[in-house]
């Protein structure tokens, strides 16, 4: 009994010598160097006063771009990936698709040999088939950018941003038919002498705020408007447009300017945003 209480006195004399030790979070937390991945979802329109298409002689064309071939807006959604630096700055690539619903313009005139005269396309079975026509888009795109950190103290990690991007695109019309009726005018083969098929290079800008949360992982994400400028040709041999006197091979110049407003929700593949420790 006597060992045990010799025993136990020291150990509280020798722990309350001891100077005493508290973890304490550093209130600021600290910037952040990660990979990002990511997916966008917005909306993108055609600015027909800034877009034309002109022919091998330097007059335009009429009916022509993006914005006289689709009503607008359309829907655009993608997946992203990027590299934030602890200074703000961040190099960013994406992959966008972009459609309307039934949207293409005119096509009666546009495709008046196979139209009937009450807009209708005949099917093979003698009845309407019921024929959808929308575009479809493809796009690639990379570039650089820069976050402008404007609270160092509370949150380092977010703030507006600006970005330039180059990229391809890959733009047509999508033909698609009642299932129970086959429409050969736009099926298979001679669809593609009316998609309006067209390759692009392209440029982006795009300025909005980037957010990266103190704790909570799945708040990250950036709003933006983004311009993007496309000069694109035709792809196919033979196109058939009558509302654009085309009926031959294509060999117009498009320039088409799109404006967009979109969501992307990231997802920092190192996890949240870290903090410093102290002791004392």
């Amino acid at each position: 009994m006597r060992k045990t209480f010799i025993f136990a006195l020291s150990f509280l004399l020798c722990w309350a010598a001891q100077p005493s030790v508290h973890a304490q979070i550093k209130i600021n937390p600290d910037t952040l160097a990660c990979p990002i991945v990511g997916f966008h979802v917005g909306a993108v329109t055609p600015i027909s006063s800034a877009s034309h298409a002109i022919d091998l002689n330097g007059n335009k064309v009429e009916n022509a771009t993006m914005a006289e071939l689709y009503e607008a807006p359309w829907l655009d959604f993608g997946i992203d990936a990027s590299y934030k630096w602890r200074n703000g700055l961040f190099v960013n690539g994406d992959f966008t698709f972009m459609f309307g619903g039934d949207n293409l313009q005119n096509r009666t005139e546009r495709m008046s040999d196979i139209y009937t005269a009450n807009g209708l396309i005949i099917g093979s079975n003698g009845t309407d088939a019921v024929v959808t026509a929308h575009n479809r888009a493809l796009a690639w795109k990379a570039g650089f950018g820069k976050i402008f950190l404007l609270n160092m103290k509370k949150n380092p990690n977010s703030g507006p941003f600006v970005a330039a991007n180059f990229g391809m695109m890959q733009q047509q019309t999508i033909f698609t038919l009642n299932e129970q009726v086959d429409a050969p005018q736009v099926n298979n083969d001679y669809g593609l002498l009316y998609d309006h098929q067209r390759r692009s290079f392209l440029l982006s800008q795009e300025i909005g705020y980037w957010h990266m949360s103190n704790s909570a992982a799945i708040l990250n994400f950036r709003v933006s408007i983004e311009l993007t400028e496309i000069w694109s040709h035709s792809t196919r041999d033979y196109i058939i447009d009558d509302l654009m006197g085309l009926r031959g091979k294509d060999n117009n110049s498009y320039f088409d300017l799109l404006c967009g407003i979109k969501l992307t929700w990231m997802f920092p593949i190192t996890g949240n945003t870290s903090y410093d420790y102290y002791y004392y």
